[in-house]
This record gives structure tokens, sequence and C-alpha cells, in this order.
């Protein structure tokens, strides 16, 4: 078994590319590499240099791998399709010009998902066609990121419409598992309300890519009850170190262990970049938890 362990952008505050309150993306690189990281992802199209010379010698300046990227766009509003499909055409273009692997696909947040966050027995459900429709776009994307050579994985995120659990199964069921595999977010499937050890041990021949990410407890109760929005529970702490939630990582490792899984794991600790914080210190703790624990 050889597993790497990579980071992300959003551990720095990126969620977005044009955000006036991101750090540098040479800063996020070098203190990725401090930290003790192998690879990093690509995080929002755009945010890092699309001039693959550019890019190749920020990572070559600091011995990292390019890992992936995310397509975080709106999947389930058929309005935005021409938004989705350009960041999927840039994303891949990105991934393909450094030798990267994993596209990782997830619908955005949604108005209507947003007040039910980690409700799923409160949250609006799509009909039958808005259904079929949204899986289409989802798998249409996937079928881009394949014709690339890239292996596609879909991602349940808080307060988008693929989120919970049954979601994401129903999902798995109607598109064929050599298009469209997973990319596990331990993190996000707490938040939702469902235990990550038992998905993962139900589907792990399917899981291509594990996102590393913890949540406290008590923030987690706090925003559920409140219907806290998600980029606010982010600034509230929702994501704390991993160790420090209520992901059984030993238990997570377990799993993939017995299962022979090999490639990246990534640890994404989304915070709010307007808030005093320490995004290299927490890499760091972040790095020598996973170590303590024979990562």
């Amino acid at each position: 078994m050889t597993i790497f362990i990579g980071n992300a952008p959003c551990s720095w505050g990126v969620e977005f590319a044009n955000d006036p309150r991101n750090p540098s993306w040479r800063d996020v690189l070098r203190q990725c590499a401090a930290a003790g990281y192998r690879g990093i992802e690509l995080g929002p199209v755009g945010y890092m240099p699309e001039d693959p010379t550019v890019l190749a010698d920020g990572l070559a300046e600091h011995d990292l791998d390019l890992i992936g990227g995310v397509v975080f766009r709106p999947f389930h509003d058929p309005e935005a399709w021409d938004d989705v499909l350009d960041g999927t055409m840039r994303t891949c273009k990105a991934l393909v010009a450094h030798g990267a692997k994993h596209l990782v696909l997830i619908d955005s947040i949604s108005p209507r998902r947003a007040p039910t966050a980690g409700r799923a027995t409160e949250a609006e459900q799509m009909d039958k066609a808005e259904w079929q429709a949204f899986r289409d776009r989802i798998a249409e994307a996937a079928r881009i990121g394949s014709d690339h050579g890239l292996t596609v994985g879909i991602h349940a995120h808080a307060a988008g419409f693929m989120d919970f659990e049954p979601e994401l199964e129903r999902l798995l069921d109607e598109v064929p598992e050599d298009l469209l595999k997973i990319c596990f977010d331990t993190g996000h499937h707490s938040y939702a309300g469902f235990d990550p050890v038992t998905f993962m041990q139900r589907h792990i021949g399917r899981i291509s890519y594990m996102h590393f990410k913890d949540i406290d407890p008590g923030v987690k109760a706090d925003v559920i009850a409140k219907r806290t929005g998600f980029y606010e529970a982010c600034g509230q702490g929702i994501f704390c170190n991993l160790g420090q939630g209520d992901v059984d990582f030993p238990a997570v490792r377990k799993v993939l262990v017995d299962a022979g899984f090999t490639g990246w794991c990534t640890v994404e600790q989304d915070c709010d970049p307007t808030l005093p914080g320490t995004p290299l210190e927490d890499a760091r703790a972040n790095r020598e938890y996973l170590q303590s624990i024979s990562f």
C-alpha cells in the first residue's frame, strides 16, 4: 500500500479564484511544502497560473506534485451550464498539463439547500425531471474528464444538491462506475449526518481519491440547530484540525489499508480568510497527526 498525503488551497481560505482576500499562490505552495506535504490541489481554476510553464516552475521550486482539481460550480442550475462547462474544460486542461490524475465534481451551494445543511429529513428534493437533468450534467462533465484521461470522482458537499448519503448512492447507481468514481470527503459526510467509516466500508471499491476533513461536533450541533450557512460555519471553526473532531481517522486508515488503497489523500480544512488564523500551523499539525496514526 502506498498512500501520499497532500493539501489544498482551501486550507488557506481559497474558495474562489478572484477573491481579493486570497493569499498568493506562491505563498500557499511554499507553506504547503514547509508543512510536510508532497502534493497540492489546483484550487479553483484561475487561482493558480493557467500558464503551465509558470505553475510548473512553482511546483518544482517546492518539490510538489499537482494532485488534481475541483469543479465547484452549480450543477443544479441549468442556466449555469456554460459556467460549469467552462470550469470543467479549464480544469481538465490544467490537470493534464501537469500530469495530475483527479478531477473532482462538486455541486456548489444552492440557496434552496443552504438552510438545511446537515438536516437530511428537511432538505428540499428535486423532482424526477430536475434530478435526471442534474444527473446528466454531472455525467457529461465526467465524460469530459474521462476523455482527458482523468479519473473523475463525485464529491458530496454540504448545502448543495449532492449532499446526503441517499443522494450520493442514487447517483452512483445511475452513472456507470467506469465513468464516475467517488472523491470521498470524511468531513462533509459527517456534516451531512452520516457515518464516514460505514460508507467507506460499503463503497471502498469505488473510492478513487480521499479528502481528509474533520468536524467539531459542538460547532456542528450549533450550526445545524441555528441553520447557519456553510461559509459562516467555516468561520465558526466547524472544520477543526484532524483528530480533534468526530471523524474516526484510525478507522478510516484501517478501511484504506485493508482494501489496499493506493494513491492520494488530501487534507482540506476550509477556513475563512478574513479571520485571524494560522493555516501553516494547522497544516503542519494535521500532517503531524496523520503521521502519528501511520499515514
